[in-house]
């Protein structure tokens, strides 16, 4: 495995971690390949409640809704079944991009606290927009990781 590789694997457990991890999954996931697997599957429903229970700035349900396509009511419903009730694979991914996100975001600013504050944030290289806001579409989830990889090799500040 090469450098880049044994990156890009630390970052998958870094985002698996942020959806509960092998508490959630029921095994490690470490490679791209096994998140792919794991979507393709459906999440458990706790990795919902676990990634609401640990990111604050989701915790309302205006941001949750944006932040993941899903309603408060799913949330709410998933905490109340048991943990064998699965996300859709739409849903799955998207709560897979949102946690991977963060990941980059933590990668970038140090924190969590500062990469949530990022999020929630107005940027200029975003025209003026929450990142948090794009992430509602395949579209603003690509500006928002280019944004990010321009922060990154300081292009932004």
């Amino acid at each position: 495995m090469n450098a880049a590789e044994e990156i890009h694997d630390g970052l998958v457990s870094r985002t698996a971690s942020l959806l509960g991890g092998p508490a959630t999954f029921k095994r490690a996931l470490t490679t791209r390949l096994d998140a792919h697997a794991m979507i393709l599957s459906g999440f458990p429903g706790d990795a919902l409640v676990h990634l609401s229970e640990n990111v604050a700035i989701i915790r309302t349900p205006e941001a949750f809704q944006k932040a993941l396509g899903v309603s408060l009511r799913t949330l709410q419903r998933h905490k109340k079944e048991s943990a064998s009730k699965k996300l859709s694979q739409e849903q799955s991914g998207r709560a897979w991009k949102f946690a991977e996100i963060l990941e980059k975001a933590v990668e970038v600013f140090g924190t969590q606290a500062a990469a949530e504050e990022f999020l929630e944030r107005p940027a200029i290289g975003l025209n003026q927009h929450r990142p948090i806001d794009l992430l509602a579409t395949p579209a603003g989830v690509e500006l928002v990781e280019t944004h990010l990889e321009r922060i990154k090799y300081g292009v932004y500040t």
